[in-house]
C-alpha cells in the first residue's frame, strides 16, 4: 500500500546556514588521511583543493517531505516537479509541497541492494510532445540490466505515463545488484547520455568495448545509435559507447558554458572522480585509480596512471560518495555563479567546488550538520538550489538566500 502524504501548505524552514567563516588559509576541507597511502596526484589541485568561501548566507526550506528514497528531480514548465522514488514510483511535487499518488503506466522495476528507478530527463521538446526519459533496474531472464524508457505524461484523468517504449537495455544481464549508474542527461544537439555502471563484481567489463557496463552511452531520443558515435561501425564494439574505464557515475551534468559532459563517479575506498567525459576515451577503471579496494588492499595492480588513460580533473580520498551534479549559472546566489555542486552520501554534505575552466581552484562543504544524504542536485527555474534527501523519510529542499 502506498503510505499517505501530508501536502504541504507553505515550506518549512529547516535550519539557517551561512557561508561566513575564518578567512581561508589554504588549508582543505579534508583534513582525514587518505585510505590509499603513497598515492601521489597527477598533476597541482587534482585533490584536495584549497577552502574557498563566499560569506554567502543561506537558509535550507523543507518543500516536500515523506518520499521514499528519492532518486531523481526534474522541473516541468509550470515548475511542478518530477521526482523518482527508487522502489519504483514516479510523483508530482508541487512549489507548496503537495506530492500526489504514484503516477500509473511505470514498468515492473527490479528492486534490492542498490537496484531501483533511477534518473529522469525530460526531452528538449517536451512542452510540444509531453515525453520525459527515465533510467531503471529492468528484470530479465538471468538477473536484471540497465533500461532507459520514455513516456508521455498525461494527467486527465490521473496522472500516468502512456505510450511507454524502452529505448536502450544495457548488455549483458547481470545478477548482482550494486554500481548499476542511472543518470540521464540530454546533449545541446539533441541526443542522450546514459551513465552504465560496472555492476561491481563484473567490473574487468568496464575496459572492453563489446558490453556496455562501466560506460556512458550516447543515443539517439528514439533508442537509435548517432553515427558519429566514436566506435561505431568497429567490429566487436558497441555502437552506443561515448566513453569507457568508468565504475560508477551517479552525477552527469552538461557544462553550461562549455556544453560538454561532466561527471563524478564513485571510486571504492577513495578515489571518488570528477570526468569530463570525450568520445572514444578511457577514464581507466579498474586498470587505474585512486585510493583503495573495500578489502584494503590495491585495485588490480595499484596504479593510478598509464599511457591512453584518462586522469580525472579531481578526485576525493576519503570519498564523497557523490550523487547528482548541477553547475550553478542563476542569480539568485551572485558570489556562487560558476560554481559546481555535488551531492555527498558518505559523509554527507554538499560540496561546492569553483572552478576556472577545467580545473577545480576550490572546495567548500556545506550543510554538514543536516545529517542527509543527498542525492541529487538541481538549480530551479527560480534560481534556488534543490536537493533531494535520500533518507528513511526523504525530503525535496531547496537552498535560498538567507
Amino acid at each position: 500500500m502506498p503510505r499517505k502524504f501530508l501536502a504541504l501548505g507553505a515550506v518549512f524552514l529547516l535550519c539557517a546556514c551561512s557561508g561566513r567563516a575564518a578567512p581561508d588559509s589554504g588549508q582543505p576541507e579534508e583534513t582525514a588521511p587518505p585510505n590509499a597511502k603513497g598515492q601521489k596526484p597527477a598533476f597541482p589541485g587534482q585533490t584536495r583543493a584549497p577552502r574557498l568561501t563566499t560569506n554567502t548566507a543561506f537558509r535550507v526550506v523543507t518543500v516536500a517531505r515523506g518520499l521514499e528514497s528519492p532518486w531523481g528531480l526534474a522541473f516541468l514548465p509550470d515548475r511542478r516537479m518530477l521526482v523518482t522514488e527508487r522502489p519504483g514510483r514516479i510523483r508530482l511535487v508541487t512549489a507548496a509541497g503537495a506530492v500526489s499518488a504514484p503516477l500509473q503506466g511505470v514498468p515492473a522495476v527490479a528492486t534490492g541492494g542498490q537496484m531501483g528507478l533511477f534518473g529522469l530527463a525530460l526531452d528538449p521538446q517536451f512542452a510540444r510532445n509531453r515525453r520525459i526519459y527515465f533510467a531503471y533496474s529492468e528484470p530479465r531472464a538471468g538477473g536484471s540490466g540497465l533500461a532507459v524508457a520514455r513516456a508521455e505524461l498525461v494527467e486527465t484523468p490521473a496522472s500516468a505515463l502512456k505510450n511507454l517504449q524502452v529505448i536502450f537495455r544495457a548488455q549483458p544481464v547481470r545478477d548482482d545488484s550494486a554500481n548499476i549508474g542511472g543518470r540521464l542527461v540530454f546533449a545541446r544537439d539533441g541526443t542522450l547520455f546514459v551513465t552504465v555502471g560496472d555492476r561491481f563484481s563484473a567490473m574487468a567489463k568496464a575496459q572492453t568495448l563489446d558490453n556496455d557496463l562501466g560506460k556512458v552511452v550516447r543515443i539517439n531520443p528514439d533508442g537509435g545509435i548517432p553515427r558519429d558515435n566514436p566506435f561505431v561501425g568497429r567490429k566487436g564494439t558497441r555502437g552506443e559507447i561515448w566513453s569507457y574505464g568508468h565504475r560508477n557515475s551517479q552525477s552527469a551534468a552538461i557544462n553550461p558554458w562549455s556544453g560538454q559532459l561532466w561527471t563524478v563517479e564513485h571510486g571504492a575506498r577513495g578515489g571518488d572522480e570528477v570526468n569530463i567525459i570525450r568520445a572514444g576515451t578511457n577514464y581507466g577503471w579498474p586498470v587505474i585509480t585512486y585510493g583503495e579496494d573495500y578489502s584494503g588492499q590495491p585495485v588490480g595492480a595499484g596504479i593510478t596512471r598509464k599511457a591512453g588513460m584518462e586522469q580525472p580533473i579531481y578526485y576525493w580520498d576519503p570519498v564523497l560518495a557523490p550523487s547528482g551534479m548541477a553547475f550553478y549559472d542563476a542569480n539568485l546566489f551572485p558570489a556562487w555563479k560558476g560554481s559546481l555542486f555535488v551531492g555527498g552520501l558518505k559523509p554527507e554534505h554538499l560540496a561546492r567546488l569553483t572552478l576556472k575552466g577545467d580545473r577545480i581552484t576550490g572546495e567548500e562543504w556545506l550543510l554538514k550538520d543536516l545529517g542527509e544524504r543527498i542525492r541529487d542536485v538541481v538549480v530551479g527555474p527560480d534560481g534556488a538550489i534543490y536537493l533531494l534527501t535520500d533518507n528513511d523519510r526523504g525530503r525535496v529542499l531547496k537552498l535560498v538566500p538567507k
